[in-house]
This record gives C-alpha cells, sequence and structure tokens, in this order.
C-alpha cells in the first residue's frame, strides 16, 4: 500500500508519517515547515515573552505526548517545503506522490488549484483538528477551550473539500474523560485522531464510512489566525480552565451532538 499524507513538520506530524509508515510499504510525505522552537524563534508567531510562554507549554505537553523531532523510517519519502510554497507546486512536481492508494491531510497549509482537485478527486481524508461544524477556521481546538467548550476538543475526520474544513464528516475523534490540562488535552486528541486513522486504514473501514454534511447553523466559533495575539494567550495562560474542571465537562459530553464518535 501506497500512502501520501500532505502535512507539516512538528513533532505531532512525524508522529503520524511514523505511524503510517506501519501500515504501508511506502509513505509520501509533503512537508511545509515552520520552525520547531514557536515562541523562541519569530515565525508564524511572534517571539514575545507571552507567545514564548504560551508555546513553552505546548511544546512539553507535545513532547510528553510524542517526544521529539527525529528521523523518520527508511520507507518514508520526504519532499520538505517552506510553510506556504504547496500552493506553488504543480501536479507534475508532485507526480511521484500522486500514485497512492491513500490521501491524507493533516496540518497542511490551504491547499488549492488542480491539487485540490486531483485529492477532491481521490477521495483525499482531511484530519481536522477541531470538532466540525462546531468549531472551523484555525487552532480550532485551543478557540473550544478558549471558549469554554473543552469537550469539543477532538478531530474530525471528513473528506477533503476546496472549502476549508467543509468536507462531508466521517466520524469524530475525541478523548476519553480524564484529569489533565488543557495544553496536554489537545495533544491527546491529535493522538486519538491518529490512532483512529491508522486503525481503520488497517482494517478497510475508513473506506466504508457513509459521509454526512456538516449543518453550518450548528457553527459556534469560525476562527481566524490573526484573532491569536498576545492579549488571548495571556488571557488563557491566566485564566484556563482547571484540570478539574475539564474532566467535569469531558463527563458531561453530549455524544448525540457528534458523528460516530471514537473515543480514545
Amino acid at each position: 500500500m501506497k500512502i501520501t499524507v500532505f502535512t507539516s513538520n512538528q513533532p505531532r506530524h512525524l508522529s503520524l508519517i511514523r505511524r503510517l509508515s506501519e501500515v504501508a510499504d511506502v509513505v509520501y510525505a509533503i512537508e511545509e515547515g515552520t520552525t520547531v522552537f514557536p515562541g523562541e524563534v519569530k515565525d508564524r508567531y511572534d517571539n514575545s515573552p507571552v507567545m514564548k510562554e504560551y508555546f513553552e507549554r505546548v511544546r512539553q505537553a507535545e513532547e510528553k505526548v510524542f517526544g521529539k523531532v527525529g528521523f523518520l523510517p527508511r520507507n518514508v519519502r520526504q519532499l520538505c517545503l517552506k510553510a506556504g510554497d504547496l500552493k506553488y507546486m504543480s501536479i507534475a512536481d508532485l507526480d511521484e506522490a500522486l500514485h497512492s492508494d491513500v490521501y491524507l491531510v493533516f496540518g497542511a497549509g490551504f491547499i488549492k488549484g488542480d491539487l485540490i482537485h486531483f485529492l477532491e478527486k481521490n477521495k483525499a481524508i482531511n484530519i481536522h483538528m477541531g470538532v466540525s461544524p462546531y468549531f472551523r477556521g484555525a487552532s480550532c481546538n485551543f478557540w473550544a477551550a478558549y471558549d469554554g467548550y473543552p469537550e469539543f476538543v477532538g478531530a474530525t475526520i471528513h473528506m477533503l473539500s476546496e472549502e476549508l474544513d467543509a468536507g462531508d464528516m466521517l466520524y469524530h475523534a475525541l478523548p476519553k474523560p480524564q484529569n489533565v490540562d488543557l495544553f496536554e488535552l489537545g495533544m491527546i486528541a491529535v493522538r486519538v485522531a491518529h490512532d483512529s486513522v491508522v486503525e481503520r486504514i488497517r482494517d478497510g473501514s475508513l473506506f466504508l464510512i457513509q459521509g454526512q454534511k456538516q449543518d453550518s447553523a450548528a457553527e459556534i466559533r469560525y476562527s481566524r489566525n490573526k484573532e491569536f495575539d498576545d492579549v488571548v494567550a495571556k488571557d488563557y495562560l491566566s485564566n484556563r480552565m482547571t484540570s478539574e474542571e475539564v474532566e467535569k465537562k469531558l463527563c458531561q459530553r453530549d455524544l448525540s451532538l457528534l458523528k460516530d464518535p471514537y473515543i480514545g
């Protein structure tokens, strides 16, 4: 089996590539990279004292769940790009990676043009970190936690679509109720999403699930990158829910609001 994944270069993205390499003969990984030291190095986000503190917590949680960045298995073929460069790549540039059995997107930039049309035609699946249709856009799990909805910290596995995060939903994947800090909960949600996708690729069930249209009327927030700034980050660091409050909300989660939820 050949799998192509469009992703990024943080430990959580590399972890998915490693997991996929366990069920595939070859994995083609197209990675759009940013600094692996956000908050320390000014890149997508500023390196202000507040951002430094915020992303230090993010990196600690990510390392606890996924480990550090590192080398990938021998059956992985990598194409490393600067974030934002994928939209300039032609179909011909990517040809070697476009003859696969499975196409996945996880944490890549917004895919446009001929490539999105190719991926839609070939039934590509997106791992959206956020519970659609309630939270869509950028950094959805952060905003779910910020808005007081830790029960909506999770993932939506859906068909890739030209409109951002709007494809038919296959299922939701969420962490089981537990006493945990919100930074770590977000990373556990990523791991659960990975577990579900790899498990269902392995047994073939991922390709048998009937999709469901998203109800845009149920949307709570559509977030944009520019909304996350020092003021918001500082407020979150100071006033986020305690781990006990998080566990209580997770125990009260209404599963009827979710599509065939995978709880892990």
